[in-house]
């Protein structure tokens, strides 16, 4: 792999790094000032919903521009915003930001929040990189080495962000993103890229154009499954991220969960350099499905008994498998599509894939609350496998899972017999 790849991912992890210490920070920040969890929760559900929406506009953009002008615009855009909230919390008396209705609260809430979002830009063209400098056949390792750098910054940022809130405070954090994303800027102006030109198709590079970017991937059959596919799977998944923290916390204190969930989070970094030392095989798309298998089985069976040991192996898999289902997905699009599409397709799948996400989080409260604890903690199930299984609250959290993951699978052994499945299995070997 080139040294000029090995420069870029190094400038894009250290940007992603700032975007998600600014995110996560400023989360704690704002929840320390307010104690309101009606605040924290808008501020998920817009920032999910944000990021699943913003990839439609923000992949034509990649495509419109030459790579490296769009992750210059990215951190350039991320560092203008994190200067106005700068501007406004030194500007604004600290009483004020206890007001969770007060306007400049919200408004340095949003410059941070489109600040980290701007981010996605770098996320889009990245991939759309690896098809410049990487040899084909050397793409896979690369997009495990992307999935690598996003578990370091997800890490770092995640350790980082509370002690840097807890210890300095928010003025402090805000210098060190503004002062993160300057030598980022400065540092990736010192890349030499070699981009040609900026090919534009069909006169419809100044907008959106999600009819063209639909008619691309219809071009290659089967990636509309693959993307409706990973989407499924992200709808399924977001029951363990939503609820995950609940059912751990019955099992352990805060202070371990806390800790064991840092390093649980090293499973995305492990996947990501296994994938860059030996890549995804002969067909990324059966790597992708084998290792959906797993984590549907794991994630079947890692609640199966009240032991935070069994959770904890099954999630570290689990994080684990992450990274290679993300390269598979990047290698097969990074092939089959022509790169001056690559913008559009990667944030079109992004859009499509990441707005399972919220909905997940609307939906599942209601049906764990009302359905699966009620069911083992005094209805049919307590009764029926309670013995053996467990009865309580944790215990109907932990039956939901096993439900997920038993859906998943089924899923998944279905879509691997699914002509969709065939017919792009059959269209990468071409190329």
């Amino acid at each position: 792999m080139t040294k000029t790849f090995y420069a870029v991912l190094a400038n894009s992890l250290l940007a992603s790094l700032t975007n998600n210490f600014v995110w996560f920070a400023v989360t704690f920040w704002v929840y320390l000032q307010t104690k309101s969890v009606l605040v924290m929760s808008v501020m998920a559900g817009v920032y999910l919903v944000t990021v699943a929406l913003s990839g439609f506009f923000l992949g034509s953009l990649v495509d419109r521009y030459k790579k490296k002008t769009a992750m210059l615009l990215s951190s350039t855009c991320s560092l203008i915003l994190y200067i106005l909230a700068y501007i406004i919390f030194v500007s604004t008396p600290s009483s004020v930001f206890t007001n969770p209705a007060s306007v400049p609260l919200w408004v340095f809430i949003t410059l941070a929040l489109v600040g980290a979002i701007a981010g996605n830009i770098r996320t889009i063209a990245l991939p759309a990189l690896v098809t410049i400098l990487i040899p084909e056949t050397e793409r896979d390792k690369a997009n495990g080495l992307v999935g690598t750098a996003n578990g370091v910054s997800f890490l770092i940022a995640s350790l980082f962000s509370g002690m840097v809130i807890g210890f300095l405070g928010a003025y402090w954090m805000l210098v060190f993103a503004m002062g993160l994303m300057i030598l980022a800027v400065l540092h990736l102006v010192a890349i030499a890229i070699p981009e040609k030109g900026v090919v534009h198709l069909e006169h419809q590079t100044n907008r959106i154009d999600i009819r063209g970017t639909i008619r691309a991937i219809h071009l290659v059959p089967g990636l509309f499954g693959l993307i409706f596919f990973n989407c499924f799977n992200n709808f399924l998944g977001g029951v363990f991220m939503s609820l995950m923290d609940a059912y751990g916390l019955s099992l352990v204190s805060v202070q371990v969960w806390g800790t064991l969930w840092g390093f649980l989070s090293v499973g995305f970094i492990v996947g990501g350099l296994v994938v860059g030392k030996v890549g995804l095989g002969k067909s990324p798309l059966r790597t992708l499905f084998l290792s959906n298998i797993v984590m549907w089985v794991i994630a079947a069976f890692f609640t199966i008994q009240k032991s935070i040991a069994l959770l904890a192996i099954g999630v570290f898999i689990y994080m684990c498998l992450i990274p290679v289902v993300e390269a598979s997905e990047q290698t097969i699009i990074q092939a089959v599509i022509p790169l001056e599409r690559q913008g559009r397709v990667f944030g079109f799948a992004q859009s499509i894939e990441q707005a399972a996400s919220p909905l997940t989080a609307f939906m599942i409260g209601p049906i764990a609350q009302f359905i699966f604890i009620p069911f083992m903690t005094t209805g049919a199930g307590a009764d029926l496998i309670g013995s053996w299984f467990g009865t309580g609250a944790d215990r109907g959290i932990a039956l939901l899972f096993t439900v997920t993951g038993l859906i998943g699978l089924v899923v998944t052994l279905m879509a691997m017999r699914s002509r969709s499945y065939r017919k792009l299995s059959a269209n990468y070997q071409k190329y």
